[in-house]
């Protein structure tokens, strides 16, 4: 993701899990400090801080929908190829939406 790019504020530990917001990336290629860190669950003992491997990005808040936008609602208004998170087993973090993709959302201006 580059500094600038939007992206979706999904919620995948939650009954439904679904979109329920908007937020901007504003740093990219952030070193994850938690892979060095031993007592998290993220900590990668083959990580240095000379060589990290993992990396994360910065947000900031954009809005807040007002309603989840459901996977279900998802499913029903997209395709797996037009939005990844719909396909099933799909369990990407991080994926590209398409303009029209998004402005298929009645929120998106």
């Amino acid at each position: 993701m580059q500094v600038g790019d939007l992206a979706f504020f999904y919620h995948s530990n939650t009954k439904p899990p679904g979109i329920v917001g908007l937020m901007k990336i504003v740093a990219s290629n952030v070193v994850d400090p938690t892979q060095f860190d031993v007592n998290s669950k993220y900590y990668d003992s083959k990580s240095t801080t000379e060589s990290p491997r993992w990396q994360t990005v910065t947000v900031e808040f954009e809005r807040d929908f007002g309603q989840i936008i459901s996977l279900e609602q998802l499913k029903q208004t997209f395709n797996g190829d037009e939005l990844l998170v719909v396909k099933k087993g799909n369990r990407l973090s991080v994926m590209p939406v398409a303009e029209k993709v998004a402005k298929k959302n009645p929120d998106y201006d």
